[in-house]
């Protein structure tokens, strides 16, 4: 049986297609559907308000920025309690039965027919779909540097997380090391290298996209409250809109 059926979001969107700038913008918590056959995962509405569902901000950051670099977006439609499309399908959080204090019912005593229908419907369109995006753009020659676009919450587990803005990477990332620098020359904000987690074999999406081809990757980590208050947002933008050319800039491309 399928799990998506008709008036169900489509997994993964693209957006700003046919832009030709050095950065391929994604998203991978952007979106908190739920397919109808899953009803709500037992949770209430206000799971989905929370952090735990999605990368609050994220999105809305995101595509600000592909608006002003002129890039292409693709972002994920579902809630990473459905499946987390950052984490691979063998990862023991791909679907999480729990999470900073939520329980996830519909997501207890799955069958592995049940996880491999969730990854077929929604975790392996969306990365075909990066995939896609990734070959076409090195075919016709074009330099590629991937961004991608997280949140994380001010505080988990009762614990403060003091950073403003962190850059996730892994190995010889130059892209990163360039922002890094440029961002502890800004002033007021904190800046955490691979904080407030670590680019160590937990994601997905950079390593088995950017790595694997030898492009430069750059995972942003956005905290949720700046994206949140009035005028944070427009900050976010105007920091990175003018910082990532900077560092990622027309000759970007292969590692």
């Amino acid at each position: 049986m399928e799990l998506l059926e008709a008036g169900d979001p489509k997994p993964v969107v693209a957006e700003n297609s046919g832009a030709d700038s050095p950065f391929l913008l994604v998203c991978d918590h952007g979106g908190r559907a739920v397919p109808r056959r899953l009803g709500r995962l037992g949770l209430p509405d206000a799971a989905f308000d929370a952090h735990i569902a999605w990368d609050i901000g994220a999105l809305n950051l995101a595509r600000r920025l592909a608006g002003a670099l002129d890039a292409v977006l693709i972002h994920q439609a579902y809630s990473r309690l459905v499946i987390d499309c950052n984490r691979s399908p063998d990862h023991s959080q791909s679907i999480v039965t729990e999470g900073d204090g939520w329980k996830v019912p519909g997501n207890r005593d799955l069958s592995s027919d049940d996880k491999a229908a969730r990854r077929q419907a929604i975790f392996e369109p969306y990365h075909a779909r990066i995939g896609a995006e990734l070959d076409a753009r090195h075919s016709r020659g074009a330099n590629t540097v991937l961004i991608c676009v997280h949140s994380f919450t001010p505080s988990l587990g009762g614990v403060a997380r003091p950073w403003d803005v962190g850059v996730l990477h892994m190995g010889n990332s130059s892209a990163s090391t360039a922002l890094l620098t440029l961002l502890r020359q800004e002033s007021g904000l904190m800046i955490g290298d691979n904080e407030p987690y670590a680019m160590d074999g937990t994601d997905h999406t950079a390593p088995f996209h950017a790595h694997l081809r030898g492009l430069d990757a750059v995972e942003l980590e956005i905290r949720q409250d700046h994206l949140q208050r009035q005028g944070g947002l427009e900050a976010m933008t105007g920091l990175f809109t003018r910082l990532l050319p900077a560092v990622c800039g027309p000759k970007a491309g292969p590692l």
